[in-house]
């Protein structure tokens, strides 16, 4: 049910000019606590979403995970029991595509996760960039921009830059 709930908040989305409110109020009135200017690209609900809260500006690409609970200790345990806890997000979060976030996490402001990360520990260090599985700091804000502004491209002018000047994309080496 809440995912058709979310994909009805995404086509009022598109109706109502792409504002990013109407997907983060939806999120706002299924328990998690979102501040303004947020840009959330999935469904970032879970069963317990009471437990997520994400501060301002942060972005949440496209298939992130959210895990707020673990029943894995029901198998060692006679109970019917869960381990639980809160997932945090700072302010001017950038969290990259299929990351995901396990329960009792938190990150301080300023921070990008790359995308594919699993994010197992907590982070409070900001203007760091942190990555891998499990994810540990791999950059500085600093680092990152010097070694990637001179590649970057506005996204309007990509198709340009392919078409006449395809060596200014990025390419990745071989590491093996």
């Amino acid at each position: 049910m809440k995912e058709l709930s979310y994909k009805i908040a995404k086509i009022k989305y598109r109706l109502f000019g792409r504002d990013k409110e109407v997907i983060n109020d939806f999120f706002r009135k299924n328990g998690v606590k979102i501040g303004g200017g947020c840009n959330i690209c999935c469904n970032i609900l879970t069963p317990e979403s009471f437990l997520i809260e994400i501060g301002e500006d942060v972005t949440i690409a496209d298939q992130v995970d959210f895990i707020t609970h673990d029943n894995s200790i029901n198998k060692i345990s006679k109970e019917t029991i869960n381990l639980f806890g809160k997932i945090e997000i700072g302010d001017n979060c950038f969290i990259g595509e299929r990351v995901t976030l396990l329960y009792g996490v938190s990150l301080a402001p300023n921070i990008i996760v790359a995308a594919g990360s699993v994010v197992v520990d907590s982070f409070e260090t900001e203007e760091v960039i942190i990555g891998g599985n499990p994810a540990k700091i791999i950059s500085t804000w600093d680092a990152f921009f010097s070694k990637s502004r001179d590649k970057a491209k506005g996204k309007a002018n990509i198709q340009k830059v392919l078409d006449e000047n395809p060596h200014l994309l990025i390419k990745r080496k071989n590491r093996g």
